[in-house]
C-alpha cells in the first residue's frame, strides 16, 4: 500500500540512496539492493540495518517469507520529491517557486526552449487534472 501523502519524514542520504533503488525496483530483498548502490558497496547488514531505520520511519514495509524480508516502499518518489523540493524552497527561496526558477535559469543556464518545454509540460499536467 502506497500513501498518496506523507507526514514529513527526514531521510539521510544513505537511506535515500536505498529508497531510490526500492522505487526502482518496486520491491526487493536486501541481496537485490546492494546491487544497485554505488561503490564501494555497503555490506550486509550495513543495508539491513538502514532498512529497518526506514520501516521504522513508515517508509518502507516488507513481506515475511520465514526469516526473509521483501521490503516495498510505502511512499512514492513523486510525494517524497514534492516534499523535498518543498522543503529546498522554504529554506533558500522564500518558498518562492518563482524564486526557485529564476535560480535555475540563471545558475544552470537553462535556454528558452527548456522553458517552453517545462511550460507545456506544466500545462498538460494541469490538463489531466
Amino acid at each position: 500500500m502506497k500513501f498518496n501523502t506523507m507526514q514529513k519524514v527526514e531521510l539521510t542520504k544513505a537511506e535515500e540512496q536505498i529508497m531510490q533503488v526500492l522505487w526502482k525496483l518496486e520491491k526487493g530483498f536486501v541481496k537485490d539492493i546492494i546491487p544497485h548502490l554505488p561503490d564501494p558497496k555497503p555490506a550486509y547488514s550495513t543495508v539491513s540495518t538502514i532498512i529497518r531505520i526506514l520501516v521504522d520511519k513508515g517508509v518502507v514495509s516488507y513481506k515475511a517469507y520465514g526469516k526473509t524480508h521483501e521490503y516495498y516502499p510505502l511512499v512514492s518518489k513523486e510525494i517524497y520529491s514534492r516534499q523535498r523540493i518543498k522543503d529546498l524552497m522554504l529554506a533558500f527561496f522564500d518558498g518562492s517557486p518563482r524564486q526557485l526558477l529564476s535560480f535555475l535559469a540563471k545558475k544552470e543556464d537553462v535556454s528558452l526552449q527548456d522553458f517552453e518545454e517545462i511550460v507545456k509540460t506544466i500545462k498538460k499536467g494541469t490538463d489531466d487534472e
